[in-house]
């Protein structure tokens, strides 16, 4: 049963660290440098991006990591260790948060900028843009600090898995 333990909550720390590392990409990088491009080409980009972000790969990391999550809080309280158990619940809680900054916010403005349609045809892109971008990029800050505090509470519980072992 530890080696079931150790291998879910790995498992749990690498998807974790995919997502972390995903939105911590579009924090300092993706966001910035589209930052410095025209209305339409950030409009075109971003309707670019948000699709082609919904593949299997993706949805891989972002749900498989909240199941193994939730697996691995399920074995080490079967049977584990108490501390590690709260740090697992602690990712848990961070996790369901970027999870939901995502479906609350992120997801229906990628929906909106979707709708606009054919960055060529719009008739007024720095609106489109306007009403997706500042909003977004907050947001999307908070689910990479949410991410990142819940990988590093699954790091910190490995560690101490391994410690009691």
């Amino acid at each position: 049963m530890a080696v079931l333990r150790t291998a879910t909550l790995v498992g749990a720390v690498l998807l974790a660290g995919l997502g972390a590392g995903l939105f911590y990409s579009y924090a300092c990088s993706v966001m910035p440098g589209l930052a410095q491009v025209g209305d339409r080409a950030f409009v075109d980009t971003m309707q670019r991006i948000n699709t082609a972000i919904l593949n299997g790969w993706f949805m891989l990391s972002f749900l498989g990591a909240l199941v193994l999550i939730v697996a691995a809080g399920l074995l080490q309280w079967r049977g584990g260790n108490r501390t590690v158990l709260l740090w697992i619940v602690a990712a848990a809680v961070l996790y369901v948060v970027m999870l939901a900054v995502t479906g609350a916010v992120n997801v229906p403005l990628n929906d909106k900028l979707a709708a606009a349609g054919s960055p060529d045809s719009l008739t007024d892109p720095a609106a489109v843009r306007a009403a997706f971008e500042d909003t977004w990029v907050r947001w999307n800050l908070v689910r990479a600090l949410a991410a990142t505090a819940a990988f590093g509470c699954l790091t910190w519980a490995l560690a101490l898995s391994g410690r009691n072992s």
